[in-house]
């Protein structure tokens, strides 16, 4: 399976209080589980910079992939940014 990763800055808008983040998260998880089955959520880190959160993905239906990023811009009121991922070692051995 490919491996992806899912770069989301959530919209000031989308939540009054940040404690309202855990509720919406587990929304969007549902969702996502719920409708991208082929859509293996590997990771998730909280982070502090340009991107909110970082999720690593693996999967093999572009089709699903598309389906979960769009509910993460819907259902999450997010900014996405999603980049292929490959191990370090096939990036230089196909160099």
């Amino acid at each position: 399976m490919a491996t992806y990763v899912i770069l989301s800055r959530v919209s000031p808008q989308a939540l009054e209080k940040p404690e309202e983040f855990r509720k919406l998260a587990q929304k969007v998880s549902e969702k996502i589980k719920a409708e991208c089955p082929k859509v293996v959520w590997k990771e998730s880190y909280g982070t502090f910079g340009r991107f909110d959160v970082v999720d690593i993905v693996e999967t093999d239906d572009m089709k699903q992939l598309a389906r979960a990023v769009m509910i993460l811009r819907t259902s999450g009121h997010e900014a996405t940014e999603t980049l292929i991922a490959t191990p370090w070692k096939e990036f230089l051995a196909d160099l």
